[in-house]
């Protein structure tokens, strides 16, 4: 059944690419434009923005040529990984085996893991990252810690928050163990091998400013575009329209790259510390756009005769466009419910490991089940980061494996070595 699954799946992803080609934009078009630069022997990227992503591409760039559709046979191959990677957690965690094929079917088929095969983006490959470290911390192998920060390093150089999973894995093996000392070292030994994957690129971005630069220097802006008065929707705006805005500054536009990252972040924090009130209310529609609001179909209809302007126009007008519109439907008919679900899932299960902790019977706090306190834990810390910084829906891509995971939970309850 695995195998018609995964076929399924991957005849899906195949008829997409090749029916729908999307033309890149914004961040995907810098994708594209920044691996044919580096396969053509050019700069690997400035500072500005992580280049994790441009230089696995560029590498296929170099020996296929510096087409899109190697980017997209990339993501297939990737999105078959993923799928494959999924296969083999579901045999680590808890969940009753008359749902493995329910859980890989909904995975495969999961209008995200599909469309965004059409999109060059960083979303597959930082996904294929994730899914190992997860599956490799699942594992008995007894040197899994170091292979662990290997894999957190290579995945920060997609994803700059990446080394956050190092407080996650401090969390669930204090939870879980109840012993600080092993913790403290498991989750140390991770972060030191991160660290030395990431020598290289902080040593070279630290040598272009003559001080510490970290991966990317872009968190500044995004803190700053996020988190301030003008800001009613949790969501990107331009930096301009912010009221006093720092980048009409003259000091702030004679600065280099690294001074204004930190003259945003700073602006940034001195805004959040005196609204608190207003920073929570962004915070929670921030995490409403990303994982419960309409989804982000329109990225993958890009450029082709589907695309609407607009998700209002779209909405607006469904029959000027029905072959979208019925895209558009279907792909929200199984998102928004497994969203929803997961979320409460996700809420509800927090509970129980807050309560179970903490309540004493038959010699001590009941025990909890390790692989679900990671993907639990995992997930918040993905919603942690997103409550801080910036909302949309594309950001949930990496975390549709726990959602559907706490979805399925929610529905059918399933036993597991906390219960009650």
């Amino acid at each position: 059944m695995m195998f018609w699954i995964l076929l399924i799946g991957l005849l899906a992803d195949v008829l997409w690419v090749m029916l729908v080609p999307t033309v890149p934009f914004s961040d995907f078009s810098y994708y594209h434009h920044l691996a044919t630069q580096i396969a053509a022997g050019g700069p690997w990227g400035d500072t500005y923005t992580s280049v994790g992503y441009p230089i696995f591409l560029g590498f296929f760039y170099k020996l296929f040529g510096s087409s899109l559709w190697v980017a997209k046979c990339l993501n297939i191959a990737l999105s078959t990984a993923n799928n494959i990677l999924v296969y083999f957690l579901l045999k680590k965690i808890s969940i009753p085996g008359r749902l493995r094929n329910t859980f890989l079917l909904l995975f495969v088929l999961f209008p995200m893991n599909v469309y965004y095969n059409s999109l060059v983006a960083s979303e597959i490959l930082f996904t294929t990252g994730l899914l190992s470290v997860l599956l490799l911390y699942f594992s008995n192998l007894r040197w899994k810690y170091v292979g662990i920060g290997l894999l957190t390093g290579l995945n920060a150089m997609v994803k700059p928050f990446f080394p956050a999973f190092v407080l996650a894995v401090f969390l669930v093996e204090v939870l879980s163990e109840r012993n600080f000392r092993q913790s403290l070292k498991r989750s140390g030994i991770v972060l030191l091998v991160a660290l030395v994957v990431l020598s290289p690129w902080l040593y070279r971005n630290s040598k272009i400013f003559g001080e510490f630069c970290y991966i990317s220097n872009n968190s500044g802006i995004v803190l700053y575009i996020n988190n301030n008065s003008q800001n009613k929707v949790g969501g990107w705006m331009p930096a301009e329209d912010v009221a006093d805005s720092l980048v009409k500054t003259p000091v702030y536009q004679e600065a280099n790259a690294l001074e204004k990252n930190k003259m945003l972040s700073a602006a940034a924090k001195e805004w959040i510390a005196g609204h608190p009130v207003e920073f929570v209310g962004l915070g929670i529609k921030r995490l409403a756009r990303t994982f419960l609001f309409v989804g982000d179909i329109n990225y993958a209809l890009r450029g082709t005769a589907l695309a609407v302007p607009s998700i209002q126009m779209f909405l607006a007008a469904p029959g000027s466009n029905w072959l979208s519109f019925f895209l558009f439907l279907t792909s929200e008919l199984v998102r928004a419910p497994v969203f929803w679900l997961g979320c409460l899932g996700i809420l509800s299960y927090s509970w129980r490991v807050l309560r179970g902790f903490f309540r004493s019977g038959g010699g001590g706090p009941r025990r909890i089940n390790k692989e679900k306190l990671t993907l639990l834990i995992t997930f918040l810390m993905f919603a942690g980061i997103y409550f801080i910084t910036e909302g949309q829906s594309r950001y949930a891509f990496p975390t549709v494996m726990m959602l559907i995971y706490f979805a399925l939970w929610r529905v059918y309850q399933w036993q597991d070595e906390m219960g009650e």
